[in-house]
């Protein structure tokens, strides 16, 4: 188990081309982040599990699909750990499993709202239907 959290860990840092062992925990990230109310592992806490290769709690959590992809944690962070694009990669190596898919385009009607912007129905389907 050790050695598939790891090949994964290395999966996960390689696609989103951040070193998580810059991160030293301090927490900007989390307090910038406008989604952190609705997640179950703060942006911080994200990053350092990660770099410990706790990688399996992410794996199913809610957080992965809550975070807006808006950057304010790279812009807060003082070392570009870049939070955002580990939580990303993560998604990414869960919805690239077969039948893994958060969003299936047959329920995209019943979920928009007349005043909901074009771009992010296509900002959801890059996120949750690749």
């Amino acid at each position: 188990m050790q050695n598939k959290n790891s090949s994964l860990r290395d999966e996960i840092i390689r696609i989103s081309g951040t070193n998580p062992r810059k991160c030293m925990l301090c927490g900007k990230c989390s307090a910038t982040c406008p989604a952190f109310d609705g997640m179950d592992y703060a942006p911080h806490q994200f990053v350092n599990m990660i770099e410990n290769g706790n990688i399996e709690p992410l794996l199913n959590s809610k957080s992965i699909y809550q975070c807006l992809s808006c950057f304010a944690c790279l812009e807060r962070c003082p070392r570009t750990v870049e939070p955002a694009k580990l939580i990303e990669a993560v998604r990414l190596s869960v919805i690239r499993k077969q039948g893994a898919n958060h969003l299936k385009p047959d329920n995209i009607p019943a979920l928009l709202d007349e005043d909901l912007p074009q771009q992010a129905i296509v900002s959801a389907m890059r996120k949750y239907n690749k």
